[in-house]
């Protein structure tokens, strides 16, 4: 169900917001409390490609992630990248995606973090998740079987559609980026 009614009449746009009165900008995102989903469960569903692989798991009652476990033993030079291999493949479900995220310890403690963060793991994939780890530090890390190494949120995703024109609305930002605002 989309949050705003668009229509294209006679070249001009007209936007009903989401009580269906009359919007006279650009489409607006309305966020409703019957809308969150606090009380609906998410099923993902997870399959082990190798025995003893561990299924995701939440550290404490309430964690937004759910921690994602290394398979196999690594040492990792300072400056590499590695692919750690949980065992795992997971059926996310229409409408979700897993982000991928780094552990904040293994980040403050030692330089090691997730590359592309948050990784998106699309609910179409079937294959093994892999974490795209780099050690940042200048001392060798080892990853051993069992640690936790990254954390994945089961998020939504909303239907977006893209709408092509010509001219844009004026924002007080402009087009400055890219450290325009300051450092």
């Amino acid at each position: 169900m989309n949050s705003y009614n668009h229509f294209l009449f006679d070249a001009s746009e007209i936007v009903l917001d989401c009580d269906g009165n009359l919007y006279n900008s650009h489409p607006v995102f309305c966020f409703r409390e019957e809308s969150v989903m606090k009380d609906e469960q998410v099923v993902v569903k997870v399959k082990r490609l190798i025995s003893g692989s561990f299924l995701p798991a939440r550290a404490k009652e309430g964690d937004a992630a759910f921690d994602l476990y290394s398979i196999t033993d690594h040492m990792m030079m300072p400056g590499e990248t590695y692919g750690v291999p949980t065992g795992i493949a997971l059926e996310i479900p229409a409408g979700y995606e897993g982000q991928v995220r780094p552990r904040s310890g293994l980040a403050l403690k030692h330089g090691i973090t997730i590359l592309n963060s948050p990784g998106t793991i699309d609910s179409g994939y079937r294959g093994e998740v892999k974490i795209i780890v780099h050690n940042m530090s200048d001392e060798p890390f080892n990853i051993t079987k069992g640690m936790r190494i990254a954390q994945i949120a089961i998020r939504p995703v909303p239907d977006v559609q893209f709408i092509e024109v010509d001219t844009l609305e004026g924002s007080d930002r402009g087009d400055g980026g890219f450290g325009s605002t300051g450092i």
